[in-house]
């Protein structure tokens, strides 16, 4: 079993070994006297748990700066075209980069929303982050696209048996306004039957919620309420237009929901996220960046920040969002939502954590950590990443991280040239 001794690191105010055994977390003391594999100086570091980016489009990396400015209708048909050129290949280049940006700013697990699930699993397996890839039911309500829909995704569930420890199989409905009824309905159920998360896009612009209410009388949460989609293992990415009537909807079904802060402001979806009032109805609510087509970066701190400014600028409180809440938001919620053991530094957890490096200006004076990581510093003081017991970051370094900027880069320029 391979161990991990990290000496005299800075745990919430204190100075303790940490102990990894396999890929738990197995002793925190002030003092641990083992022979570990591999022995980590925690001087001047800080451990926190992995951060958990809930919402993501991993291989749009490939897209990032090509729609700017652009509302979300015109974007998604803009980048529907490019779409379409997509292929394996750049699927898994796309989504190395995606992992190695991800990893680089202390993000050691995510939900992927996105094509090719299979393409990009390996290629997070290769990296060594923690995934949860998603098969997208997107039938543009035209009911021939139903079973080729169906079987494709039978055939994805069974071939993802193959996928490495770190790599979980999901389904998603991009949206009600993609996907059609029984879509929904059978989604949902072969979720339920095999034990799946499903993740949506839901309430994001206020066109979306509009459009539901003349077609069905009902909103977009209403709506899915109707169809018995919604549940504990439903997360719901934006939810930005919801009202109390959906809030209590949301609550009694158990559903998780995820901000995506930057990229509702980058396309001007709405900025007026109910964080009070879903935490109030007892709603697990986690944290995303969304594409990098549409939020240019994969960097969940930055998110954190963003997040915490907006809810107390728009509620007009500087009470609003504390820090221990946005900490939790980004570690514990996220793996709440995705059912594993993470998200916490304490013994028996997963040993999906990171090291801060705290003697940089940003960190001085430090009377305050989460202050200064969340306010004050950026993702560049993140040094070391672990993922399930495994250094996946190493002072700042990634194996492979020349090779895959080269690759994505090329990639990147095949697929979007024409459309630049």
């Amino acid at each position: 079993m391979n161990s991990i001794l990290i000496q005299k690191v800075n745990l919430e105010g204190s100075d303790v070994d940490v102990l990894i055994q396999g890929n738990r977390i197995s002793r925190i003391a002030p003092s641990i006297d083992f022979r570990a594999d591999r022995i980590i100086s925690g001087r001047n570091r800080t451990i926190i748990p992995g951060l958990v980016n809930m919402h993501t489009h991993a291989a749009m990396t490939l897209m990032r700066g090509v729609a700017e400015d652009m509302p979300l209708s015109r974007w998604l048909e803009f980048i529907w075209k490019i779409e379409n050129d997509l292929d394996d290949d750049m699927i898994y280049w796309g989504t190395k980069l995606a992992a190695l940006e991800m990893i680089k700013s202390g993000t050691t697990c995510f939900l992927d929303q996105y094509w090719r699930e299979g393409y990009a699993a390996k290629a997070c397996e290769e990296v060594g982050i923690r995934s949860n890839n998603c098969f997208v039911v997107l039938d543009k309500h035209d009911p021939a696209n139903a079973e080729p829909i169906k079987e494709r995704c039978m055939a994805a569930f069974e071939s993802s048996k193959k996928w490495g420890p770190l790599q979980s199989f999901q389904v998603a409905c991009h949206a009600p306004y993609t996907v059609s009824d029984d879509m929904f309905q059978w989604t949902s159920d072969f979720a339920r039957k095999n034990n799946l998360l499903l993740h949506i896009h839901l309430a994001e612009t206020i066109s979306e919620c509009l459009d539901s209410v003349n077609s069905y009388g009902q909103t977009p949460v209403e709506h899915l309420e109707s169809l018995g989609v919604l549940g504990p293992e439903v997360i719901a990415a934006h939810c930005v237009w919801i009202d109390g009537d959906d809030i209590d909807i949301l609550s009694r079904r158990k559903v998780n929901v995820v901000h995506n802060v930057n990229s509702n402001l980058k396309i001007a979806s709405g900025y007026r996220f109910k964080y009070d009032e879903l935490k109030q109805a007892g709603v697990n609510v986690c944290i995303g960046t969304d594409g990098a087509a549409s939020s240019n970066n994969l960097d969940v701190k930055e998110a954190m920040k963003t997040m915490a400014l907006l809810q107390k600028g728009w509620r007009a409180d500087p009470k609003a969002m504390p820090i221990d809440e946005i900490m939790d938001i980004a570690t514990v919620n996220g793996a709440k939502a995705l059912r594993i053991d993470a998200g916490k530094v304490k013994e028996g957890a997963l040993a999906d954590v990171c090291l801060v490096r705290t003697d940089t200006p940003a960190f001085v004076p430090d009377f305050n950590f989460k202050s200064n990581f969340i306010y004050s510093s950026d993702s560049s003081c993140i040094d070391t990443v672990i993922v399930d017991g495994r250094i996946v970051m190493d002072e700042r370094h990634v194996e492979g991280e020349e090779e895959i900027m080269k690759e994505a880069e090329k990639t990147a320029w095949k697929l979007c040239k024409k459309y630049l």
